[in-house]
């Protein structure tokens, strides 16, 4: 019998489509591997209602998951309780700095550091980046513009 905890370090290579050096487990997404009674259940919630890269990071599960043997498992999608950038590892942040994204700043939304130079001095351009999870960002130093994963 596989353990949760080697279920888990398995997931670890399944990653966000949209930011593919973070994996879902350093994303928050993956909430839960769970063993009960011999039977497989991996439970995982969407950034947002209607994100969609699910389908493809259920396949990426699914996929994942078979290439390691393991065939017998659901995977179990749950929109509550909601997503939060809380649930966002310290690794997946700093994965995320070092791609370019300002990971989120729960302490002051407005205080934004360029992940391209380290500058504050920083703008917001737009509401909406790359992805709907994400703000533009303009840095008035570098004079780069880059996304800012939004809290929530």
């Amino acid at each position: 019998m596989i353990e949760a905890a080697q279920i888990t370090d398995i997931l670890q290579n399944v990653t966000d489509p949209e930011i593919p050096v973070v994996s879902i487990a350093d994303l928050g997404i993956l909430r839960e591997v769970k063993t009960d009674g011999g039977k497989l259940e991996i439970v995982i919630t969407p950034t947002y209602t209607g994100c969609p890269a699910m389908l493809e990071i259920e396949k990426d599960i699914n996929n994942t998951l078979k290439t390691a043997g393991i065939q017998d498992f659901k995977i179990t999608t749950v929109l509550s309780p909601a997503w939060s950038t809380d649930f966002m590892t310290e690794v997946g942040k700093q994965k995320l700095k070092e791609y370019g994204i300002a990971p989120p700043n729960p302490t002051d939304e407005s205080d934004i550091e360029c992940p391209n130079c380290g500058s504050r001095n920083t703008e917001m351009i737009s509401q909406f980046g790359s992805t709907a999870c994400k703000s533009l960002f303009k840095c008035h130093d570098c004079l780069e513009p880059f996304d800012y994963f939004k809290c929530h």
